[in-house]
């Protein structure tokens, strides 16, 4: 590629690899973008952007064979799904397989913006109408579903749920994040490397009963670390602004972190903390947090923890934009009814009664009245004041001055030696 304009060479810093680094470019004072290498293909707003994946080597006649053996009924109705490294491979892969299989589909690359315009919304025909405006060139016959940077035209009586889905690549948080999406879907693989395909063997009930864990911890935490994991995905201030305010409802305190990479030493400088919400791209947001000192969630497991009008039905969203107000499936946060019983339920974890709503100031009927106001013992127990309660619960708290308290003597020999074995220390 020849430039006729000076280029500068970035590398990612406030951002994953596989995210477009936006600050980076507007510090160099960028016109434009050029990503190399993997992508998430999540939306920008700053800078147009250009990809270059790349090419990884795929043998395409082993991936077909490989596909007939999996799928041996040729009615069988397939997504075809891959890594952007390979994605130059599915024209080929195309003409091999469509003169046998009539109702397999192929994914399309589309990284613009106007592709992230619409996604895919389980019911609602008017969704559906403003699905397929966005691609005139699609078929009557077909719905066009946007997702991940990906188009997919499904036959229009059929479910996304009725497809099976075979991914092109190695195992990668790309296969996660699709494989959590769409999790009633039945996924197989090919693995390019190694040259083999299967039925892939990740257990996708176990791992959403592991997020629903940690939904409940969230429901349980009062002090929530908001990180944001991302400077370049389009509308990230705006989810930011939409955790704060939702977290605010849910009667619970927030703070937000901009730390760059994140690891378990920076998390632990802050034990105030009781959980924290990831604002990241949809590969990213999963971020496994089992050696982190406190529990790691995405943006649509907090809200799951602080709306009531939100419930679990298995569905899982990994890109916080689709839950934003206007999006596909926002779902407004109710009004709150200070009499209303069911501010109060009871932690599955802890077993305590805890608070989801926000506290109400009680009103006062004559500002002249001294009288001691009665306590409301309900509220006394389901919402302490978190900070109080951390430092209640810690063993050192600070240092303490003592004045008068400890007689005066001279200053002595220290022990000598390391931590693991003191001079004075008997050997054992």
């Amino acid at each position: 590629m020849r430039l006729k304009r000076p280029a500068t060479l970035l590398q990612g810093i406030y951002s994953k690899s596989c995210c477009v680094d936006e600050v980076a470019a507007e510090h160099v004072g960028a016109d434009c973008i050029i990503h190399y290498g993997r992508a998430c293909l999540s939306p920008s707003r700053r800078l147009p952007v250009m990809y270059v994946f790349g090419q990884r080597p795929l043998d395409v006649k082993q991936c077909a064979a490989s596909f007939r053996q999996l799928y041996p009924d040729t009615q069988s109705r397939v997504v075809v799904l891959c890594d952007v490294v390979y994605s130059y491979v599915l024209d080929d892969l195309r003409n091999i397989l469509h003169p046998e299989y009539k109702h397999v589909v192929f994914s399309s690359i589309c990284p613009d913006r106007t592709s992230f315009i619409s996604c895919y919304q389980s019911e609602g025909p008017s969704q559906e109408k403003n699905e397929k405006s966005q691609c005139r060139d699609s078929p009557k016959s077909q719905k066009l579903i946007c997702r991940f940077g990906r188009q997919i035209a499904t036959e229009e009586n059929y479910h996304i749920d009725d497809y099976g889905m075979f991914y092109l690549g190695p195992e990668s948080l790309t296969l996660t994040n699709f494989m959590m999406s769409w999790n009633k879907c039945t996924f197989c693989t090919f693995n390019p490397i190694t040259g083999t395909g299967r039925q892939d063997s990740l257990n996708v009930n176990k791992a959403l009963m592991k997020r629903y864990y940690l939904i409940e911890r969230a429901r349980d935490a009062q002090v929530v670390g908001i990180l944001v994991g991302t400077l370049g995905v389009a509308d990230y201030l705006s989810v930011i602004d939409h955790l704060k305010e939702l977290i605010r409802k849910a009667g619970k305190k927030s703070y937000t972190f901009v730390m760059g990479r994140l690891n378990a030493a920076k998390l632990a400088n802050f034990l105030e903390v009781d959980i924290y919400v990831l604002v990241a791209c949809p590969e990213n947001s999963l971020l496994d947090s089992s050696e982190f000192y406190r529990p790691v969630v995405t943006v649509f497991e907090m809200e799951l923890a602080c709306n009531k009008a939100r419930e679990w039905t298995g569905e899982y969203i990994t890109d916080f934009g689709d839950l934003l107000p206007g999006a596909c499936s926002h779902v407004p946060v109710p009004a709150e009814n200070p009499e209303d019983d069911g501010n109060y339920d009871v932690s599955l974890i802890t077993g305590y009664l805890r608070s989801t709503h926000l506290p109400q100031a009680q009103p006062q009927n004559d500002s002249s009245c001294t009288a001691v106001a009665p306590r409301n013992e309900m509220l006394t127990v389901a919402e302490p004041h978190c900070s109080a309660s951390h430092l209640a619960s810690r063993s050192w708290k600070g240092l303490e001055q003592k004045l008068g308290e400890t007689p005066v003597t001279k200053a002595v020999e220290g022990r000598r030696g390391i931590a693991i074995a003191y001079e004075d220390e008997v050997n054992s």
